[in-house]
């Protein structure tokens, strides 16, 4: 399914090593959160976990699923985060919060680790693992990419009841193979968009549009935007993803569960669909072939 939309805009210094995205969720936050009703601070964690897979999505060039996941033994027990190639998006947490409560970062992750996960359609698979340190999602964001990409990268997180968003920006390798004077003058580009970065408030990069943003960043640099892309929540559960599910789990647990509820139902975390087998579907699911399908990686 998919409904609502955001935008993601990817920017560049036309004479430097310094590139950068802004996104803005929008529809897709909406979207999002009407699957589940979190406490404000769960909320607030979310949406910047949303927004930091799609940065992290745009920073790549790869077909198939970006996974960003926290793990730790804090109020927020799981939290993942998922976004395409096409800038499909979906997230899901998993907390013991009260609605009243408002915990800072450490206490809502605890001690754990960050997980980036990149899962191509053709079958290879890359990850990165950080510790959850730094005092705030973003902090360990950097954290992975100075570790993990080896790019100097800075990011600003923002969400709210109404909107989720952020602005990214990397020095891109250059600067070694540069003549002095040259280097000089990227690394300071480089420091002025910092400054920029700094300056530029979560409240304002919630509020004001991409190029206003993107220029209080880039200051007096000459700065390319490119044309918006969509961004839309969208669940990759479907009936024919569950049934690959249970006939991986075995026809006799399936008949198992059958008897014992009259029905075997499975629910998705991330969109709450809901798919039901009466007696007829799950004799139709095993007598195609007289053998249990290859087991799935999940059913999401």
């Amino acid at each position: 399914m998919a409904e609502g939309e955001g935008q993601l805009r990817r920017f560049l210094l036309e004479e430097q090593p310094v590139r950068g995205h802004w996104v803005r969720l929008g529809e897709a936050w909406h979207a999002l959160r009407a699957r589940h009703a979190y406490p404000p601070a769960v909320a607030g964690l979310l949406g910047e976990a949303a927004t930091a897979v799609v940065l992290l999505g745009a920073t790549l060039k790869f077909e198939g699923t970006l996974t960003l996941q926290l793990a730790g033994d804090g109020r927020v027990r799981l939290l993942v985060a998922q976004c395409t190639d096409r800038n499909t998006l979906r997230a899901i947490a998993h907390h013991d919060l009260e609605a009243s409560e408002a915990p800072g970062f450490a206490e809502l992750v605890g001690t754990g680790r960050m997980v980036v996960t990149v899962e191509s359609t053709r079958g290879s698979r890359y990850q990165g693992i950080v510790p959850l340190e730094g005092g705030s999602l973003q902090a360990c964001l950097e954290h992975y990419f100075a570790t993990s990409e080896q790019l100097p990268t800075r990011i600003l997180l923002a969400a709210d009841g109404r909107e989720a968003g952020g602005l990214l920006v990397q020095q891109l390798p250059g600067l070694q193979r540069a003549g002095e004077e040259a280097a000089a003058r990227s690394l300071s580009a480089w420091e002025d968009v910092l400054r920029g970065l700094e300056a530029l408030s979560p409240e304002q990069l919630l509020a004001v549009p991409a190029e206003q943003a993107i220029s209080a960043v880039c200051g007096e640099h000459d700065c390319r935007v490119f044309e918006s892309a969509a961004v839309r929540f969208e669940c990759r559960c479907s009936r024919e993803r569950v049934a690959d599910l249970l006939r991986s789990l075995g026809e006799a647990e399936a008949r198992e569960t059958l008897a014992e509820q009259g029905v075997v139902e499975v629910n998705c975390e991330f969109c709450g669909s809901s798919y039901r087998y009466d007696a007829v579907d799950v004799q139709q699911l095993f007598a195609a072939d007289g053998q249990a399908a290859p087991a799935p990686p999940s059913l999401n």
